[in-house]
């Protein structure tokens, strides 16, 4: 299968402008030589997700300029959009920073706020960022030309991290409170999702919303239709669409038509 280009790709291919794509940047000679001849005045990095050779970091006048999704020093790393969901913020934003040999380290450029909505997921979050995220680069690199945008160090003492995400992260643990795994299930969008288990297989949870009710964690409870299950400190939340193992998506109501959960049973 023909893997398709990236717009960026397509659009630089629109603009006549040459492009390259090699598999490797480090200990690469020829890459080296070729961006060298350019002799750029900045170079823009983003969703690169390597390290940048130390060549590179000091090739040009501007540096290596990166779009990051968080307001630096906080998440620096894989996942921002994602654990600043998962951890309930209300804010975040994106940075405009000069790469250095760190992760995420660099001097802070340009930062501008971005409200996170209640009902925001990663999926939705991620394409108003990236749309941000352009005009700041575009106002970085104009700022730097003129003189107007100056480098400040992050905060190191102030770092937090957000790590590449796994499998796991996606398991419920209905020990925590029902606010908790509603926005860890917003924030993990698509990938690992939001999973439990139930009769020995795998249930995924893909909407849900906290709700009243006073149950053991993990015990479900149904009511009319709906499909409520205990969280810790005494909270509980309403799983609204579910798919289990080998099926289709569905809705709560048809879930329990179908897989009649006892009452009091437990997920997990």
């Amino acid at each position: 299968m023909e893997r398709a280009p990236s717009p960026v790709k397509q659009k630089a291919i629109e603009l006549g402008l040459p492009v390259t794509q090699p598999e490797k940047i480090k200990d690469n000679d020829e890459f080296r030589s070729r961006v060298t001849s350019i002799r750029p005045d900045a170079i823009v990095v983003v969703g690169y997700g390597r390290m940048i050779p130390q060549w590179m970091i000091e090739l040009p006048a501007f540096g290596n300029i990166n779009l990051h999704a968080s307001l630096l020093p906080k998440y620096r790393g894989a996942a921002p959009i994602q654990w600043s969901i998962a951890h309930g913020d209300s804010v975040t934003g994106v940075t405009t920073m000069r790469i250095d040999a760190g992760l995420d380290t660099g001097d802070i450029l340009l930062q501008e706020e971005v409200t996170i909505a209640p009902q925001d997921t990663a999926e939705t979050l991620a394409p108003r960022l990236a749309a941000i995220g352009a005009d700041v680069m575009i106002a970085t690199l104009r700022g730097l030309a003129a003189g107007t945008v100056h480098a400040r160090p992050q905060e190191h003492s102030q770092a937090t991290l957000a790590p590449v995400l796994k499998k796991e992260d996606g398991r419920i643990d209905f020990h925590r409170n029902a606010q908790e795994i509603w926005n860890r299930l917003r924030g993990f969008q698509p990938w690992p999702g939001a999973f439990t288990t139930f009769h020995g297989k795998n249930l995924n949870v893909w909407e849900a919303r906290p709700t009243s009710a006073h149950l053991v964690p993990g015990e479900i409870v149904t009511d009319n239709g709906r499909l409520i299950v205990g969280c810790g400190r005494g909270t509980a939340i309403e799983l609204l669409v579910v798919q289990p193992e080998g099926k289709k998506r569905m809705a709560a109501a048809d879930f329990i038509h179908g897989y009649k959960p006892a009452y009091r049973e437990r997920f997990g």
